[in-house]
């Protein structure tokens, strides 16, 4: 009796098993980076807060040398330039942080499929049983595969894989930047 097909039923199950060791080994480095990448960015979230507080406090204390009635509209103003600017810092700082682990996530992946033929053989099998019959794979630039079809592609390639693990990680990302 043949193996059924995606999309047949009691495919899924057959498609989960077969990736169910990649997922497990992308997940824990996954965590594991984003354990090392969460205390990376608070160690450059609060030493840019700090830098933006002093600047704030700086900006503060001219205003008040300049007199309190035309200090106080300029405070006001100072702080919230201040504010925007501390909240620029740490929209930076947490978007670089995210890009790091992409970044490392990428190359884990990468690591990966150079590493083990085996991985990459069950890549090749469920990219072409996506793709659809007669569909050819590629080797994937940076590892994986890309099986392509008639009318189907489907991207296997590390990168794909690793972009698609951080977006899973979903909300679990922004607790990179909790305290």
């Amino acid at each position: 009796m043949a193996e059924p097909r995606y999309g047949e039923e009691g495919a899924r199950p057959l498609v989960t098993a077969a990736l169910d060791p990649v997922a497990g080994s992308l997940l824990r480095k996954a965590r594991r980076d984003a354990a090392r990448i969460r205390t990376e960015a608070h160690a450059a979230a609060d030493a840019l807060l700090t830098q933006a507080r002093a600047e704030a406090g700086r900006i503060l204390a001219e205003a008040h040398a300049t007199g309190r009635s035309e200090a106080t509209a300029s405070a006001r103003a100072d702080r919230v330039r201040a504010r925007r600017r501390a909240r620029t810092i740490v929209l930076a700082a947490r978007r670089e942080a995210y890009e790091e682990l992409r970044r490392r996530v990428r190359s884990a992946v990468a690591s990966l499929c150079a590493d083990s033929p085996v991985t990459v053989h069950r890549l090749r099998r469920l990219a072409c049983d996506r793709a659809g019959g007669g569909a050819r794979t590629v080797t994937a630039p940076g590892g994986g595969v890309i099986a392509v079809a008639a009318d189907r592609r489907v991207d296997c390639s590390a990168a794909a894989l690793a972009d698609h693990a951080v977006d899973v990680l979903g909300a679990e990302v922004e607790r990179l930047w909790e305290s």
